[in-house]
């Protein structure tokens, strides 16, 4: 199957526009709906419709583009509803409308990536560890946006947050436009039954339960981190520097991920990360004043985050190969980030509101520690792996 170049540059280029606006979105939506007066309550609820529409967006583009004769189309016209659907945000809107706004947005903000991630891989074929480095240029993207943002926000409301984040989303859409699959790559000749077989392996089920749980440890993270740190006395560039040290940790991980992983089996890495997230979140909930220990918990991002989830990747390639891939990233979004996002953000919302922040993050770690615990007994790995994390 690889008998051509891989685009690494523009794939890199996709990544870096479609993570910068993640990076305005992500630290700050939250704070951009406080400051539009919803509670934390609400904003819980707002904020897990990103992760609800992960559970229908993923797969419904993807069938969509499986029946087309050119899939790309449905990756830009994602791409462009993305940015029409959020220009919404600059009316002035109550909890009804930012609801509806945030599930047309969000439905077409999540069909464009696992789209992509498919279209990646149909580039790289069997050298999915090469995976790394490409999305490195997504987390450069994420922290120039954060760290700009933060400073900007010290001296700007955040009411300009939609305007500005605007020109990123046009951004996204331009990318698409000079990207596409690989020329023997045909995602319309889905093997379904052989994909359902794969699906119902007991370590691939496993697996799917291991990062439905994954999300939803990160739940309070994504749903209040800025806002927990804001009520410990943080400025807005604050903010973004700590999102900033757990995205430059990440960056060096994913560049570094091939050789990472011809050491050690993704499974490994993936038992190993769930166990730093359950120490992360706890020092989280515990010593948020304490900027040394604060700034060593979110350095762990480079394992917790971007290692699992580059061990996730390869092992959705390893689980189901070529043109069954596609179908198993939209299964993976839905599944993982969707419900589990969806879980994730509802709970720790109810969590914050009986004990606050640090409640919210112990019920991250201990989401964090059945992961653990699930994949340690139901993924074994590989007989050829090199070397143990654990």
């Amino acid at each position: 199957m690889q008998k051509h170049s891989v685009p690494a540059g523009r794939l890199a280029g996709f990544y870096f526009t479609y993570y910068a606006a993640l990076g305005a979105f992500l630290p700050f939506w939250s704070l951009f709906l406080k400051q539009r007066g919803q509670s934390a309550a609400a904003i819980s609820v707002l904020i897990s419709l990103w992760y609800a529409t992960r559970i229908v967006a993923p797969n419904t583009w993807s069938w969509l583009a499986a029946r087309s004769p050119r899939p790309i189309r449905w990756l830009r016209f994602g791409a462009a509803a993305a940015l029409a659907s959020f220009a919404i945000f600059l009316l002035p809107l109550e909890f009804g409308g930012l609801f509806v706004a945030m599930c047309v947005f969000c439905f077409c903000y999540n069909a464009i990536m696992p789209q992509f991630e498919s279209l990646t891989l149909s580039h790289l074929g069997k050298r999915s560890e090469n995976y790394g480095p490409i999305r490195a240029w997504g987390s450069i993207g994420f922290v120039l946006v954060v760290s700009t943002f933060g400073m900007l926000f010290d001296h700007l409301s955040l009411a300009w947050l939609p305007l500005l984040m605007l020109p990123l989303f046009a951004a996204i859409f331009v990318s698409t436009i000079f990207n596409n699959y690989a020329a023997d790559y045909h995602i319309e000749n889905d093997d379904h039954h052989d994909f359902g077989a794969r699906l119902k392996q007991r370590e691939v089920l496993v697996f799917f339960v291991v990062a439905l749980l994954m999300s939803v440890s990160f739940g309070p993270y994504y749903t209040f981190f800025s806002l927990y740190l804001e009520e410990n006395g943080y400025h807005p560039s604050a903010l973004g520097t700590y999102w900033d040290i757990g995205i430059l940790a990440e960056i060096a991980v994913f560049y570094f991920s091939a050789r990472i992983f011809a050491r050690f089996d993704p499974v490994r890495v993936l038992q190993f990360s769930l166990a730093l997230a359950a120490l992360r979140w706890i020092v989280t909930a515990f010593f948020p004043q304490n900027l040394w220990l604060m700034t060593l918990a979110q350095l762990t991002h480079a394992i917790t985050f971007a290692a699992s989830f580059a061990a996730c990747i390869i092992l959705l390639a390893r689980y189901f190969p070529g043109r069954l891939n596609g179908h198993a990233q939209g299964v993976f979004y839905g599944f993982s980030s969707g419900i589990g996002g969806v879980l994730g953000a509802l709970l720790a919302g109810q969590a914050w509101r009986i004990g606050g922040g640090q409640l919210a993050f112990l019920f991250g770690a201990a989401a964090s520690a059945v992961a653990f615990i699930v994949a340690m007994i139901g993924m074994p790995t590989t007989r050829n792996s090199k070397s143990s994390l654990l």
